[in-house]
């Protein structure tokens, strides 16, 4: 038995205006999210599949963010789906700079390289093609709470720029390293399913959920 293949890694999926920031969030923005790392079990129904890990590293003007997503779903003990995700991120303030990912999908190839193309564009290629995007783009760089303010992101896997919209959507508490701690909870609506982001009041991002395929939950949860 294959997996449903409807469903994709939060990482990858096409994670209009923002309604409001709180002043802790704003303050944390335009700061920027310190340097650090994001180490996160992956779940799919509550049940772990993997992990995936990030880290932010600053060097003079520039922001250098890597990502490494191994995921590999499993049905009575056999493995039904595999994901990997390699990405390497050059930002410069809140604009990307520059992009090299490349992604196994259960056995589909998928490669995205972007640079920029003089002071105010973004020139990503893909297998399918070179598209020039102006002005500041961003990925889905859900450790940077400046996505919220974003009506368009980059898509690291497949290189489409995607329309989002973004918006609060309430607070709680969310799991992390095994405590609840109470958040805010950011919800990314796409055109595939929504994306929804947890911060705390400082603007850290603290994890993730989302509704894949076949109506089943993926989250992030830090360890």
């Amino acid at each position: 038995m294959r997996a449903n293949k409807h469903w994709r890694p939060a990482s990858a999926l096409a994670l209009a205006a923002l309604a409001a920031l709180s002043n802790d969030a704003a303050t944390a923005s335009a700061a920027g999210p310190a340097d650090g790392e994001w180490n996160f079990r992956v779940l799919l129904d509550d049940s772990p599949i993997g992990e995936h890990r990030f880290a932010l590293a600053t060097a003079g003007d520039e922001r250098k963010l890597t990502s490494e997503a191994r995921f590999a779903v499993k049905l009575l003990g056999v493995t039904v789906y595999r994901y990997q995700h390699n990405a390497t991120e050059t930002w410069r303030g809140d604009c990307l700079k520059r992009l090299s990912s490349k992604t196994d999908d259960d056995g589909t190839p998928e490669k995205v390289n972007a640079e920029a193309a003089g002071d105010n564009a973004l020139a990503v290629t893909t297998p399918k093609g070179t598209q020039s995007l102006e002005g500041c783009v961003m990925s889905f760089a859900y450790w940077n709470p400046a996505i919220r303010t974003q009506d368009k992101l980059l898509n690291a896997q497949s290189g489409k720029f995607e329309a989002v919209q973004v918006s609060r959507a309430g607070s709680g508490t969310v799991e992390v390293r095994g405590q609840p701690v109470a958040a805010t909870r950011w919800r990314i609506a796409t055109d595939a399913q929504p994306i929804d982001v947890w911060y705390s009041a400082q603007g850290e991002w603290l994890g993730l959920d989302s509704t894949v395929g076949g109506n089943r939950k993926l989250s992030y949860r830090l360890k």
